[in-house]
């Protein structure tokens, strides 16, 4: 798949170490929710960096909508979350993958599982159900250190007919909150309707560490291998 250049149009600080990024990228396809794209930047040497980022929003030609959650001593985040700005130009390749997708046209209940970042391709997924008018069923479940950390949850709260939103924070929760800061339990992924005998799709994203630990409390549940889809992501 080849590369396009692609224009900055847009940014948007998320919380503080993320940032939404929209780039214009002539003879980029729409992409389907769950999907993602390459990044490439070019130094003045000519040293190239390259790196994965799901996207955030979908279905528009000639648009890559990116959130990019800063690592430290990255290559490649530090850059875009605080110095790319409208106008700044790097290199696209996408849209890539086609098994952590959802269909718009599957009406199966959907369990999404996010850990910090990795709700940015449940966003896409969210924002599609949306626009296309769907009312099938949809859980998010996010775990997050801190209220800070939560990446859009303004917009993840917000009422929607069908969709149940539950968060989970490890570290410090918002005053008021009932339950302690904790780690993700088995009792976060049992509701009803969202079981392993309703069929349900399931989509795990986050470090590698938390999906391996979600994944095994999913299975554990009952939920078939086979029906839970896995993406991980960590420093490179």
């Amino acid at each position: 798949m080849s590369w396009h250049v692609a224009t900055v149009v847009g940014t948007r600080s998320v919380t503080p170490t993320a940032r939404a990024l929209t780039l214009a990228v002539p003879g980029f396809a729409a992409a389907l929710p769950g999907q993602h794209v390459d990044l490439r930047l070019t130094a003045p040497d000519g040293y190239q960096a390259t790196r994965a980022y799901s996207l955030s929003d979908t279905g528009q030609d000639e648009r890559v909508d990116v959130v990019v959650d800063e690592v430290p001593d990255g290559e490649v985040s530090p850059y875009l979350t605080r110095v790319a700005r409208p106008g700044d130009q790097l290199e696209v390749r996408g849209p890539l993958g086609g098994y952590f997708v959802w269909h718009e046209d599957d009406p199966a209940p959907v369990l999404l599982v996010a850990g910090g970042s990795g709700v940015v391709p449940f966003l896409a997924m969210l924002r599609a159900r949306r626009a296309a008018g769907r009312r099938t069923p949809f859980r998010l479940v996010c775990s997050v250190r801190t209220p800070d950390d939560a990446i859009e949850r303004a917009e993840v709260d917000s009422p929607d007919p069908g969709l149940d939103v539950h968060w989970v924070f490890t570290r410090a929760a918002p005053p008021g909150w009932p339950a302690p800061p904790r780690r993700l339990t088995t009792d976060d992924l049992v509701t009803p309707g969202f079981g392993p005998d309703d069929g349900t799709a399931v989509f795990v994203c986050g470090p590698t560490g938390f999906v391996e630990a979600a994944t095994g409390l999913l299975t554990g549940l009952g939920h078939p291998p086979g029906r839970v889809r896995t993406e991980r992501f960590g420093g490179a």
